[in-house]
């Protein structure tokens, strides 16, 4: 059987995506893959922060389309990029790949967050990232800082930042991890639905023949994980126009379920920790979401940005 397979033509996702697919053809070593690789419009677009663009799916919606159109066979996407809802007749086959999932401060010139000096700049266009920083400390600079993980350490390297804030996965996946200087509290610093985790996407229709070729690749804790934070984005439905963050703990069959929304300048914040078992990680997930709008999280949504 022969399998093509999409993907974003990064650095960083062709390194995840032939490891992905790797862990696949080991466990089905008969099966033939192919690589096809996609530009989406996140890509295109580097001139600007993303919550300025709007929409969402920005890394996948094209490699949706090929999967659609039968182009391809499998798309292979970082969890973080897809959003609650799928283009129809597609879901997600498998997930994989665990990392970790916080997000990490990486600097030339400081040692940690904590020493950055009064009015230092920060490289980050993540709504996200920018309003719980603020909440750790309002005496900050942000920069708009977009490209591939090369990219943003050549930038820093020459001096346009003090420090950029990124997720850890992409250090670890390379085995950088002598870069980071500091990592952040999941307390600190939610990360977004899915940061750490790879998915294998597929058409509904094929999920009975390739279940058994990615048998490997897939992660209990990994599908648990995604299940709660996006059952969570599911009820909320905000995108990276908002500063949202939800986070799956496990241990055992116990999940706690983290949650963060928040106002661009870091001022209105509202967090949540639920627990329960991990059978019911998707009602945790709604459940946190809702107790959130309860408490006036929908204001927040698409809230217009300081």
């Amino acid at each position: 059987m022969k399998i093509r397979y999409g993907t974003r033509g990064s650095k960083l996702a062709l390194h995840q995506t032939r490891h992905a697919i790797g862990i696949a053809h080991a466990c089905a070593p008969d099966c033939e893959f192919e690589e096809v690789i996609i530009k989406t419009l996140g890509d295109q677009i580097t001139n600007m922060p993303l919550f300025k663009v709007g929409g969402q799916g920005l890394f996948i919606k094209e490699i949706e389309q090929a999967l659609t159109e039968r182009r391809i066979d499998v798309a292979v996407h970082s969890l973080k990029d897809m959003p609650h809802a799928m283009s129809p007749g597609l879901t997600v086959l498998a997930a994989g790949c665990r990392e970790d999932a916080r997000d990490c401060f990486v600097s030339t010139k400081y040692e940690s967050f904590a020493s950055l000096p009064a009015g230092a700049v920060i490289g980050t266009s993540s709504l996200r990232r920018r309003a719980q920083l603020r909440t750790l400390r309002n005496d900050l600079q942000f920069s708009d800082f977009r490209g591939n993980l090369d990219t943003r350490l050549r930038k820093l390297e020459e001096g346009e930042v003090d420090a950029i804030i990124l997720a850890a996965a992409g250090f670890h996946r390379f085995g950088w991890h002598d870069r980071i200087r500091h990592y952040f509290a999941i307390e600190e610093m939610l990360p977004p639905a899915g940061q750490g985790i790879i998915a294998i996407q597929c058409r509904n229709e094929d999920v009975a023949l390739l279940t058994p070729v990615f048998a490997a690749f897939a992660d209990q804790v990994a599908a648990a994980r995604a299940e709660a934070e996006r059952a969570f984005l599911a009820v909320l439905q905000g995108g990276c126009s908002t500063p949202m963050a939800v986070h799956a703990e496990i241990e055992g069959d116990e999940l706690r379920l983290h949650s963060f929304i928040g106002s661009a300048s870091g001022t209105d914040v509202l967090r949540r920790c639920h627990s329960g078992k991990v059978a019911q990680a998707a009602a945790i997930g709604r459940t946190a979401a809702e107790e959130l709008l309860a408490a006036g999280a929908a204001a927040l949504i698409g809230a217009p940005h300081e």
